[in-house]
């Protein structure tokens, strides 16, 4: 019971009826210019939780082991 090409192309033709193509053209663009930024947010997010965490794993607090090697007898 799902959609077939011809049930899509008769959509496609009411929502260009209903819109019209600038109209369409203007949201197509606009929708791929949020897609874009928020793939750029996503991406410069990642970059500042790893130099974050980068930054994190320098520090050697009081107390704290700073070599992972293993006493040697």
């Amino acid at each position: 019971m799902g959609l077939s090409i011809p049930h899509l192309l008769v959509v496609l033709v009411i929502v260009v009826l209903v819109f019209g193509t600038k109209r369409l053209k203007n949201v197509g663009s606009d929708l791929g210019d949020a897609i874009k930024s928020f793939r750029n947010a996503v991406k410069d997010g990642e970059e500042a939780k790893a130099l974050a965490n980068k930054d994190k794993d320098d520090e050697v607090l009081e107390g704290e082991v700073a070599s992972k090697e293993k006493d040697k007898v």
